[in-house]
Parts: C-alpha cells; sequence; structure tokens
C-alpha cells in the first residue's frame, strides 16, 4: 500500500483543488439525486434531458464485514475518478480482487469512461462486471447504458438498455435522441411510444426530441398527440417545447396552427420570433416571414445571429435586396459580419436577388473562405448563367487547399449542365471518382442531369447503371434525359422498368409524357393517363398540361379539347398548348378563337403565346389575321419580336405568294436572320415555283448552315420541277464534294401499343406483298378514276433526277395500306412520319379516306393532316 500511498499523494498535487473527500454525500439538482460530477470536465447530458447520476445505497449496505484494504482500494478509485486520472483508476480496477470493488466504485469508473468517449476502457469494466457475475441492478445498468450511449456504441447501448428495468428518463431521452442523429426517426417515435406505454413520465427535452423526429417524418396526427399529451403534463408553457411544435407544425405545412401557438405564447423568447421568420421561409412564405420580423423590431427584442440569417434568407427568396442591405448594414454595426454563417447567408441573398456583384465583393473580401461560402458564390454563378466563373471558381477553391464536398460538386455540375460544358463536366466527374463521392445518390443524380443536358445519355446511363441506390429522381432524371435528347424508345422502356421497381409521380408523368407525344403513342399516352387517375395525380397543373400535348401530338385533337373543357383551373400553358395543337392541325380559326378566350380570361400572353397564334395563321392561310397579332404583339403588348416571330411572318407571306413582300421584309428586320428565317422564304419559292428568287435565298442559307441537307433537298426539288437538270447536276455535285447524306425516310404506325415501322428501301416489312398490291389497287383505281398527283422530285444515287423514286420511299402510304388491313372499317388511322409527307402520298391518303369510309390522320415533320371524305385539313397550306 506504500507505493499506492505515494502514487495518489503524487496523483492529488496535479489537481489539488478537486480532492475533495467528504463529498462522497449524495447532491440534488432539479430534483433529481445525484453523484458528484468528474471533476475534470462537465461532460454529462443536459438537466432537460434528465440526470444520469442515480442513487446507489451506501457500501455498507452489501452486507459484506468492513475490511479496511477493500475500503481503501474503492476509495482510491474513486479519487482517480474525481481528479479524472482514467489510466490509474483502471489499473487499480484491473489488479483489483472480485470481491473487492463495490457498486459505487463501478458506476464512478464508468462515469469517468462515459466523460472521457473512452468505449474501450469501459468495455473493459463491463467485462469485469460480467466475469465477477455482479447482477445489474440498481445503478449500475443504467450507468452502463449511459456509458455506451456516450461513447457511441448505440447497439450495445440498446442491448443493456433492453435487459433493465427501465425506469430512467434520462436514458430515454438518450436513446430517443441518439437514434435522430443517425436519422433512424422510427425508432425514436417507437421508443418514445414504449416509454408512454410503461408509464414513464416525460419531461421538456423528451417532447423537444421527440417533436423534432415527427417532424422529419411529417407524422401530422403523431405530432397532434404529442402536443395534446404535453398540454395535459402542464408543458404548454415551457418555451422550448412550443418553439418545437412551432418548428413540428412548420415542418408539417400546417402553417396555421404554428401561428397560432405563437400567438397564443405570451412569454417569446428570441428562439420563438426565429422560428416563426424562418418556418414561414420554408413554407414559401416569406413575406410573412417578414412582417414577424417587422414585429419583433417593434417589441424590441434583441436581434441574435440566427435572426439576421432567418430574414436574410425572407430577403433573398422576396427578392427584396433593400431589406437585404439594410440588414447586411446593421449586422456590420452588431458585429455580426465576422461569422461565417452570417456572410454564407449575405452571399446567397445577393446572388437571389440579382446583385452578383455585391456577392462576389463580398466573397472576395473575405479573410478566411469556407467550403460553403465557395459553394455559395459557385450556385449564384450558375443561377445568374456565369457557368464559366463558376467552373474557375471550383478550380481557384481546389488550388487554396479548399476541399469541395457535396454540395460544391452538385453545384458545379449544375453549372456545366446549363452551359453545356460536357469536357468541364467529365473533369468533375474524375473529382467524384477519386474521392469517393460517387456513392452519394445526389452526386449521382447531379452526374446523370448534367451528360443529359450535354446530350450525352450514354454516360448518363453508365452512371445510372453503377448506381447501388436509385431514388426517383435517379428514374426521373433518366426518362427526362432521353425524352429531351429524342429518344423516346429509351425513355418509355425505362418507365416500364421504373414501374416494376417505384411507384411514379408527378414529375415522371410530365417526363413520360412528351415522349409518347414524339412517337405519336397514344395508347401508351392513355395508359400513362389511366395511371394518373388511378394514383391522384391527374389534377396537377403540370401532368393535365402534358397530357394535353400529349393528345394533340398523337393527333387525338378531340380528346385534347375534352380535358382542356373540363380543366378548373387553366395556366398559360394550358392555353397556349391548346392554341398551338390547333394550329398544328389547320384549324386556323379555332386557335384565334381560342387565343381570343385566353386573353378573355385575363391570361396575359407571352411571346411564346404569339409564336404559337402566327403558327397557326401561317398553317393555315390567315395572312390579314397573322399581321393583326404581330402588330398587338409590337405595340399592345410591347413584346420584342424574336427570329421565330420573324420566321413565322415570312412563312405566313411567303405560304400566300407575297413573295417580294416576304424578301423585303427580311431585308429590313432590325435583326440578322438566320437560316429558318430563309428556310421559311425557300419553302415559299418552292409552293410558288420562283427559281430565280430560290437561288438567291439558297446562297444566304448555305453562307449560315452549309451542312443542312434539308435546304439541299429543297432547292434541289426546286431545280427539278423546273426541269433544271443541269442545276440539279451541280447541286448533287456539291452535296458529294460536302460529304452531305439525307436521312432515310420512315413511317410508323402504332396497333395495339406497339409500333410497325416501314423504312424507305425496306421489303422486309411484315405482309409486304399484301401491303403492295392494295397500294397498286388504289393507284390503278385513281388513274381510272381521273387523279393526277403531283409528283414530288427528290436526289437519287444515279446520274439523273427521277420521279417518285426509292428515295421518297412512300412509306407513308404502306403504313396507311397496313393501318386499313388491321383495323376494322370506320376506325381512325393514325401515322407518323419523320419527313414532310409527300404530294403523291398526300393525293392517295385523300383518294382512300374518301373510298374506305375512315380518317386517316397524318403527322408529318412540319403539321397534321387530318384526311377525311376526300379532303384535307390543311387545304394545301403545308
Amino acid at each position: 500500500m506504500l507505493l499506492l500511498t505515494e502514487t495518489t499523494s503524487t496523483t492529488m498535487r496535479v489537481s489539488p483543488q478537486h480532492h475533495c473527500p467528504g463529498q462522497n454525500s449524495l447532491t440534488s439538482q432539479n430534483g433529481f439525486v445525484s453523484f458528484p460530477k468528474s471533476s475534470t470536465t462537465s461532460r454529462a447530458v443536459s438537466s432537460d434531458m434528465g440526470n444520469p447520476h442515480t442513487t446507489l445505497p451506501p457500501s455498507g449496505s452489501f452486507k459484506k464485514p468492513i475490511n479496511q484494504p477493500i475500503t481503501d482500494c474503492n476509495t482510491q478509485i474513486r479519487k482517480f475518478c474525481e481528479v479524472g486520472n482514467l489510466r490509474m483508476a483502471m489499473d487499480l480496477v484491473c489488479n483489483a480482487q472480485k470481491s473487492e470493488l463495490e457498486l459505487a466504485t463501478y458506476c464512478s469508473v464508468l462515469q469517468l469512461c462515459a466523460d472521457f468517449k473512452s468505449l474501450d476502457e469501459g468495455r473493459k469494466v463491463h467485462s469485469f462486471i460480467d466475469s465477477c457475475g455482479i447482477e445489474m441492478q440498481n445503478a449500475l445498468a443504467p450507468k452502463l447504458a449511459f456509458m455506451y450511449l456516450s461513447c457511441g456504441d448505440l447497439r450495445e447501448g440498446r442491448r443493456v438498455f433492453d435487459r433493465m428495468a427501465n425506469e430512467k428518463v434520462f436514458l430515454w431521452n438518450m436513446l430517443l435522441s441518439e437514434y435522430a442523429k443517425i436519422g433512424n426517426f422510427e425508432e425514436s417515435i417507437m421508443l418514445y411510444e414504449r416509454m408512454v406505454e410503461f408509464g414513464v413520465e416525460a419531461n421538456s427535452y423528451t417532447f423537444s426530441c421527440i417533436l423534432k423526429c415527427l417532424a422529419a417524418k411529417k407524422s401530422v396526427v403523431k405530432g397532434e398527440r404529442v402536443h395534446g399529451y404535453l398540454l395535459k403534463l402542464g408543458f404548454g408553457a415551457y418555451n422550448t417545447v412550443v418553439n418545437s411544435l412551432i418548428a413540428f407544425y412548420f415542418k408539417c405545412g400546417r402553417t396555421e396552427s404554428a401561428r397560432k401557438l405563437f400567438d397564443e405564447l405570451c412569454d417569446r423568447d428570441v428562439i420563438t420570433w426565429n422560428s416563426m421568420i424562418s418556418g414561414y421561409t420554408a413554407n414559401g412564405l416569406a413575406e410573412k416571414g417578414v412582417e414577424v420580423f417587422i414585429d419583433m423590431l417593434r417589441t424590441g427584442i434583441r436581434l441574435d445571429l440566427a435572426t439576421i440569417v432567418s430574414v436574410l434568407a425572407a430577403s433573398a427568396n422576396v427578392g427584396v435586396i433593400s431589406l437585404g442591405r439594410s440588414l447586411h448594414a446593421y449586422a456590420i454595426k452588431a458585429g455580426f459580419n465576422k461569422e461565417i454563417t452570417f456572410n454564407n447567408t449575405l452571399i446567397g441573398m445577393y446572388t437571389n436577388c440579382g446583385d452578383i456583384d455585391g456577392a462576389s465583393h463580398i466573397f472576395y473580401n473575405l479573410g478566411e473562405r469556407s467550403v460553403v461560402s465557395c459553394t455559395s458564390m459557385i450556385a449564384g454563378y450558375a443561377r445568374d448563367g456565369l457557368s464559366d466563373k463558376a467552373i474557375a471558381l471550383f478550380h481557384e477553391m481546389k488550388m487554396e487547399g479548399i476541399k469541395p464536398d457535396i454540395f460544391s460538386v452538385t453545384s458545379i455540375l449544375h453549372a456545366c449542365a446549363c452551359s453545356g460544358s460536357l469536357e468541364d463536366g467529365k473533369e468533375v466527374h474524375n473529382y467524384i471518382r477519386e474521392n469517393n463521392m460517387d456513392l452519394d445518390v445526389s452526386v449521382s443524380n447531379a452526374l446523370m442531369d448534367m451528360y443529359a443536358k450535354c446530350g450525352s445519355m450514354e454516360d448518363a446511363l453508365s452512371v445510372f447503371s453503377q448506381m447501388l441506390i436509385k431514388d426517383i429522381v435517379s428514374w426521373n432524371t433518366m426518362i427526362g434525359g432521353y425524352s429531351k435528347n429524342s429518344m423516346p424508345n429509351e425513355a418509355l422502356h425505362l418507365f416500364g422498368a421504373m414501374q416494376q421497381e417505384l411507384k411514379p409521380d408527378i414529375v415522371t408523368l410530365t417526363c413520360v409524357l412528351p415522349s409518347c407525344a414524339s412517337l405519336a403513342a397514344l395508347d401508351r399516352g392513355r395508359e400513362v393517363h389511366a395511371h394518373s387517375l388511378r394514383n391522384g395525380l391527374a389534377f396537377d397543373n403540370y401532368v393535365v398540361n402534358a397530357l394535353i400535348d400529349m393528345y394533340v401530338k398523337c393527333g387525338a385533337l378531340v380528346l385534347a379539347q375534352s380535358l382542356f373543357d373540363k380543366t378548373p383551373v387553366k395556366d398559360l400553358v394550358s392555353w397556349v398548348v391548346m392554341v398551338a395543337g390547333y394550329g398544328m392541325h389547320g384549324f386556323g380559326r379555332e386557335a384565334i378563337a381560342a387565343f381570343k378566350k385566353m386573353r378573355k380570361a385575363g391570361i396575359v400572353a407571352d411571346e411564346v403565346s404569339f409564336i404559337s397564334i402566327l403558327h397557326a395563321c401561317s398553317h393555315s392561310g390567315l395572312l390579314h389575321e397573322g399581321w393583326r397579332f404581330f402588330d398587338i404583339m409590337r405595340n399592345d403588348c410591347n413584346i420584342k419580336p424574336k427570329l421565330e416571330h420573324y420566321a413565322c411572318m415570312v412563312d405566313l407571306l411567303a405560304r400566300s405568294g407575297k413573295l417580294s413582300k416576304a424578301y423585303r421584309f427580311v431585308e429590313t428586320m432590325p435583326i440578322e436572320p438566320d437560316a429558318s428565317v430563309w428556310g421559311a422564304l425557300l419553302c415559299g419559292c418552292r409552293i410558288h415555283h420562283d427559281v430565280k428568287l430560290a437561288e438567291k435565298v439558297a446562297e444566304h442559307i448555305f453562307k449560315l448552315e452549309p451542312d443542312n441537307m434539308r435546304y439541299y433537298v429543297l432547292i434541289a426539288t426546286i431545280y427539278a420541277e423546273a426541269e433544271k437538270w443541269e442545276e440539279v447536276k451541280k447541286l448533287k455535285e456539291r452535296i458529294g464534294r460536302r460529304g452531305l447524306r439525307k436521312n432515310p425516310c420512315c413511317s410508323w404506325i402504332e396497333i395495339k401499343g406497339k409500333h410497325h415501322i416501314f423504312v424507305a428501301g425496306d421489303n422486309s416489312y411484315p405482309q409486304a406483298k399484301t401491303i403492295d398490291s392494295l397500294i397498286k389497287e388504289w393507284s390503278t383505281k385513281m388513274k381510272a378514276e381521273g387523279y393526277f398527283p403531283k409528283l414530288r422530285y427528290a436526289l437519287t444515287k444515279g446520274e439523273h433526277m427521277q420521279k417518285e423514286t426509292p428515295r421518297c420511299g412512300h412509306t407513308e402510304r404502306r403504313a396507311m395500306a397496313f393501318g386499313i388491313m388491321s383495323f376494322p372499317p370506320g376506325k381512325i388511322i393514325r401515322i407518323t412520319k419523320n419527313l414532310r409527307v409527300c404530294s403523291e402520298c398526300h393525293e392517295m391518303a385523300k383518294y382512300v379516306s374518301k373510298k374506305v369510309g375512315s380518317e386517316i390522320v397524318l403527322r408529318d415533320s412540319n403539321r397534321f393532316h387530318h384526311f377525311k371524305n376526300g379532303s384535307c385539313s390543311c387545304r394545301g397550306y403545308w
């Protein structure tokens, strides 16, 4: 014992102020009986959670004879614990005899292990307890559970907890909190329900913790039960509890309930006010958040950093930069401008309000930049369309040793996506791989979005295929990417695969419906419509507008009109889709009527609306009406015409035969005409056989787009129809020198959900002999009855231009014949073609619609043709 005494004496001299032998008596704090804490630090949980130090019986109550050496051993261990010397305490524990140590000694050592977060030492003590056969009773089991939980071993702490009498509220609170920290809110909620069932009375910490868990799960009903229970126990006036209730209701979108609590609370602290401001802002009611802030100023409550940050976020959402600047000035006076959180929020406020220069000034004058400030600035540059600056800053922060986090890489990937910077995006992807960040779902989703917007769906699919966990955003990103990159078949295939894994949501439907529209897949589109009805998604405006657009582009204008009429709230997009739909189908008068109704309903027309109505006038030959709308746009609506509007007007004039006027119109345009404007005039030259003007126009086009095969084919057709074969030959040689090739013609028809495709030059289609025989029969009857269709000329591989060449392919007539053979009499035949319909097939469709008695709806690359009773809805304006 001499050595022990010397060692103890030495240890005591290190920290004599903590050596209080008389402090073995129990103390009482906030109604909880407890042991004194370890003197080296104050690491125990707060009094709100409950106190982990529990009453132990005195050593004499264990019915053991008083033995001086044993008493000395226990006393020495507890003295080491009091001064925080865990190493010496553990040495004595390990060297002691099994029968020597008292329960209080074990508790003291376990408390010290918890204070120092020393899990290994705590496990040794637990092992020693088990080897001694000591029963887990009184305070030992709670102390052991507390040690494990404090050291982060939730699994073992829970195991000990489940084997003990669970009447200690502080342990319940610790478990609730620990499960919440790892995001296992379901387990926290289940523990709370068990706690109530066992009759353990909750305290303010319990309610604050469980309300956060219920808010995370948006469990409104259970939250309301907790609300009722805490009122019953008398916690309705506790600020901390009411503040948690306010936060809960805001996170569940119950803003009125949160406001009611706020109004009923007499003693509001700064946290209460901050919760109201941030809650309103998070729910898209930033204006109300600002109003609360103004009321707060009137009450004289002292603002803290959280207040300033919350109001800055609100002013950013509202876009009131004057308020943001005032807060900036106040923060400088109050000394908050040195706080990192404040500066990061300030940068976000300036960028959201469109003052990128103000944000840059703050950012580049920061004493020390953090990953958050860099990310805020990158996001601001991306939002402002300054993708190059965002990418440069990303490289700059890496050079400065600031390691980008998940938010940084997702922000820079968004910048790359907006600018179409595929190479920069791939470089970021390499960084993500090197730092093992590709396992994060949000990063993978941002990568797929970047690749999709940069047009690299192969890379997007590679990321998608390697994802271990795919959420609904992952599927939607891929489906939307395929749709936007003109890969509708792939989008529909992936949509089918998704339904085996996840339930589609509103975004999914708005992503897949454009693919149905692109393929004119009416049956698939109807299936999606049925899905939206079954799952209560059919009343969302985005879905409704996508459905209307799908029906329009699938040729089912009647269904589109029916859905449009049933839509209770029609926004601008709804009206524009219908106006464009009428125009696309050749019903110009109906388009004008819809446009007028839209304006009468108080919907303000935008530039896209006028593009739609001008197209409609053009496709129906409504020259005067088109000019009137062009003037309304410029004079009444103060919308400056863009190239699309000028192209519509040139097309309108050219189709109406006003070629000279159209040419003068192009020459006097206030902005430089592009190939689409000149191309509209070239089409008019072809319709009205003006070869001389066509040559002048073609030279302009070839300077702008020298590799666009479409215009070479168009001018070649003009030459061929004028029988200028030498010019055709020269043009063909020019095409050969440039190595240009025309896309092959193809048409398709949907039958029972399956697409049957007919490609020019391919004679392997089903029932080829029967189809060719039927087409031959129609041709013979047409000639016998005096039909003389306009013949179309096209470039061929031979030396001369020939009529009715395989390059045209006449694929639309094959699809038409297959439809007549497959459908019952009277059923509408719907056909889609990737190029414009040829003159001969156009005439044959008119003839067949009359003889067979079936309506034929043909969608080509330019518009719809409804063939019925021998006439077409286009009336020659195609």
